[in-house]
């Protein structure tokens, strides 16, 4: 990206937005884009995922070989490792034809189509290899598409529509995952009714999923590739293959290291969703030990909660366009740690449908207004559009670390502890990415990155 060109997120505050201007920048063209590629990237990741688990389960497949099915998801958390052959590689015909970031997102999103039919055509009870290879085809794909869209969405849009932009996303994101999980089974169960087999039923309905697909590649014909990337591309046209991949693989990395405070930077990054990532291991026992039914949990949390997680996407948005960067991820730092509080609360009441409801709705709203700052942060980080899907893979990798594994530990604490003590001590875990966040500040971090205004 380049260098923003608003108010110093560490300076003076700009006179406040209107509530008439952040929610007129949701319409704007380029926001519009972005959210219809989120629905595009959000759509793929049930069908290797939890939709797929159940045609595997409903066609009698073993526990034991459906847990290992976990890794099919290993893609989406290697994806740094492709990403420079996406920022460096062009796409015979595709490059051409529609441009650097463009022809790589059209390219992708045939693969992910053709990935999704082959699926499709597979049958888990007669040949679970199969199932598990063309799984691991779409989950490659998808992330494949990921890496593209990320890098579009942050050279696209300028900082003053950013966090819209990721608002969008996000709502979009998490709409897509619904049409493939309760929307997919939704149309498996129309064409069951309709007199074919199980199996038959299954197979249209991944191939009605692989049509969704092309609400993105709709999407991305419509739209124009990102100035930034022209430059870019503009600028390396002359050189190899190999030179503009070496160019974007050390490039991304060394351009990262090479500024002030980077350690510190990317420890914040690591650290900033670990809370909820430490208290969002724990939720679905606890809720189930508390007393409350597989039916009210699942009726709550992709019901109500649902709802909550859109409602304060849009509402991080708004902050985050509103208020400096710094001040705004002080906010979502803030709100997503004390909403834990929410379920020591519940902890204590028991088996109330109402106070379920109100600890979800708290825990969801929080998380997603700290999830769309932090991401116009990452977003802020990324400033060279030469290798911008290769450094945005990096940081959602490093961010996904507290998630995946510093978060593995919170089932001896809670075993420990009891759960309204464990779900204090989820907010505690939050003090350290506060206390980077006013190391970073001081050190004049915000001001590096350009005088950031969301």
């Amino acid at each position: 990206m380049t260098a923003p060109d608003a108010t110093s997120s560490t300076g003076p505050e700009a006179p406040a937005t209107s509530w008439r201007d952040s929610l007129a920048v949701y319409l704007q063209p380029r926001v519009l884009i972005v959210l219809f590629l989120g629905f595009s990237s959000g759509l793929p990741l049930a069908l290797s995922g939890s939709t797929l688990l159940v045609w595997m389960r409903e066609a009698g497949v073993d526990l034991k070989t459906i847990g290992l099915f976990a890794l099919v998801g290993t893609p989406y958390t290697l994806k740094f490792l492709w990403a420079p052959l996406v920022d460096a590689l062009h796409v015979p015909l595709f490059t051409r034809a529609f441009g650097r970031r463009r022809g790589w997102l059209l390219f992708s999103q045939l693969l992910l189509i053709v990935a999704i039919l082959l699926l499709a055509m597979t049958d888990p009870a007669r040949s679970p290899f199969y199932v598990a290879l063309g799984a691991l085809l779409v989950a490659t794909m998808s992330s494949t598409q990921d890496i593209v869209v990320d890098a579009f969405r942050v050279e696209s849009l300028p900082e003053s529509e950013q966090a819209a932009g990721m608002a969008a996303y996000v709502a979009a994101y998490r709409i897509g995952m619904l049409v493939s999980t309760a929307g997919a089974l939704f149309i498996v169960s129309g064409f069951e009714s309709t007199g074919i087999t199980r199996t038959s039923a299954w197979m249209w309905g991944y191939v009605v999923m692989a049509a969704m697909v092309l609400i993105g590649t709709i999407t991305a014909l419509a739209a124009t590739e990102p100035e930034q990337s022209v430059r870019a591309e503009a600028a390396t046209h002359e050189e190899t293959a190999f030179t503009r991949v070496l160019r974007a693989a050390i490039g991304a990395f060394s351009e990262f290291l090479s500024r002030k405070d980077a350690i510190a930077a990317l420890a914040f990054v690591v650290l900033f969703k670990f809370t909820d990532a430490f208290s969002g291991t724990m939720t679905a026992p606890f809720v189930i030990d508390l007393g409350f039914t597989r039916n009210d949990y699942a009726a709550i949390v992709k019901g109500v909660g649902l709802a909550a997680t859109l409602i304060g996407g849009f509402a991080g948005g708004f902050v985050a366009r509103r208020y400096s960067l710094a001040t705004s991820l002080w906010i979502g730092g803030v709100v997503q740690a004390l909403a834990n509080l929410t379920f020591s609360w519940l902890a204590l009441v028991g088996t109330n449908q109402w106070a379920l409801a109100l600890a979800i709705c708290a825990e969801n709203f929080t998380s997603a207004v700290g999830t769309v700052i932090f991401v116009a942060y990452l977003s802020a980080l990324c400033q060279n559009p030469l290798h911008t899907a290769t450094q945005y893979a990096l940081l959602t990798a490093l961010a996904a670390v507290g998630r995946t594994y510093l978060s593995s530990g919170a089932g001896f604490v809670a075993d420990t502890t009891g759960w309204p003590l464990f779900f204090v001590i989820c907010v505690l875990v939050a003090i350290p990415s506060l206390v980077l966040l006013v190391w970073l500040q001081k050190r004049g971090h915000f001001e590096a990155l350009g005088p950031v205004r969301i």
